[in-house]
């Protein structure tokens, strides 16, 4: 009798051991549990920790809760204006709804992803190359609205999208590079321009100053000499002023003429001779 009693509180142990290991379940802290009893949803959902299920009556589904990198293939389409551009892009979600991402959706992740794809053909169709290139703080605000409107009905919340990279036709590149260096010449050409005017007025005024002091031409003639010689060239150029030789011309038309005089006095002595 004692043994028959043993051996059934051993068998009922057993019974209690299999049902509890078969009905314990362990959720993480990134994850919630969703329980079907029956096929029906349980209102409330499992948190982390250990939880206990109704075998064979009770299914638990579990839902990551962490934040997804989603990283969206590179779709073509053509801008605004006529541009055949490729674009890709990085979404970032997470589900704030387990029993809606589970119920509502067969496969949350499956469809933010196509969602993405075809939310960033619209934005590629709707946008021009240089929003595309220079402009994509807005163009990202707007991919996000379009990717999480009807992400919301499924338990789920776009936290970010990014736009990554856009490649262009190596025609287009080509074109870009030409317009650059067409921009950049006629800044360098504009830069020059103002140079040469604002050297221009200065050398208009030192000229001005020069001329009221002709000795002034002579030091800035030494100048050159001395600056000119700093350099060890073998060949020395040293330039003349015309100012130097229009000053000598008139201290020579200034003097009286030597020969003249002379004439008059012998000639006034050949009279007196004669007389």
């Amino acid at each position: 009798m004692v043994e028959a009693l043993v051996a059934a509180a051993a068998a009922l142990v057993s019974v209690g051991a299999v049902y509890a290991m078969s009905a314990a379940r362990v959720v993480k802290q990134y994850e919630r549990g969703v329980v079907f009893r029956l096929g029906r949803l349980r209102p409330e959902v499992r948190g982390p920790g250990f939880t206990m299920i109704l075998p064979f009556v009770d299914r638990l589904q579990k839902v990551n809760m962490q934040i997804v990198t989603m990283p969206v293939p590179g779709q073509e389409g053509i801008t605004r204006d006529n541009v055949t551009v490729r674009v890709d892009a990085v979404v970032y979600f997470r589900v704030t709804s387990p029993a809606e991402a589970v119920v509502r959706v067969e496969d949350y992740r499956f469809a933010v992803a196509q969602m993405a794809q075809t939310s960033l053909r619209s934005i590629i169709g709707k946008s021009e190359l240089d929003d595309l290139l220079s402009n994509r703080e807005k163009l990202n605000q707007g991919l996000e609205l379009m990717i999480d409107s009807p992400a919301v009905e499924w338990g789920v919340t776009i936290d970010r999208v990014e736009i990554k990279d856009v490649s262009l036709p190596e025609t287009m590149k080509r074109s870009m590079a030409r317009q650059a260096e067409a921009d950049r010449e006629r800044r360098a050409r504009v830069i020059n321009a103002d140079a040469e005017l604002q050297a221009s007025k200065k050398l208009a005024e030192a000229a001005k100053e020069m001329s009221e002091q002709p000795a002034a031409l002579q030091l800035r003639l030494l100048q050159t000499v001395v600056a000119v010689a700093a350099e060890k060239n073998s060949t020395l150029v040293l330039p003349f002023p015309v100012e130097l030789l229009r000053f000598l011309e008139r201290a020579q038309q200034q003097l009286p003429p030597a020969g003249g005089t002379g004439g008059a006095d012998g000639s006034a002595g050949a009279n007196s001779g004669q007389g």
